[in-house]
């Protein structure tokens, strides 16, 4: 006959224990992309890029300038400072950063 062991309350089972609260991190706003008739890139990516209208066009949260070829690179979600982003017209890779006025701006990072 085997005897059981009283472990007591010394070990605590992690699965039934209840997780700590971890900060949640803002959920990032989405966006629904449509094809804006950019025809420089193949059929399957052209609702993530468009044409920059020159100094009067305005970028959404979800957009950013690629510096190299003045293509405004879209996301399906909110950008943020540290982003990664590639510009597949001119295969730059750009980071995500913030310019003059709190305004998104991308730099090259190779």
């Amino acid at each position: 006959m085997r005897r059981s062991r009283d472990w007591g309350s010394a070990m605590i089972d992690p699965l039934l224990e209840a997780p700590e609260e971890e900060p949640k991190r803002d959920a990032r706003q989405r966006f629904i992309l449509d094809d804006a008739g950019f025809d420089e890139v193949p059929v399957k990516y052209r609702r993530f890029y468009r044409k920059w209208r020159g100094r009067s066009d305005t970028l959404a949260p979800n957009e950013v300038l690629c510096p190299v070829c003045k293509v405004v690179i879209r996301s399906t979600r909110e950008l943020r400072v540290g982003d990664r982003v590639y510009c597949m017209p001119c295969m730059s890779r750009l980071v995500v950063s913030e310019g003059e006025g709190g305004r998104l701006e991308a730099r090259v990072a190779y």
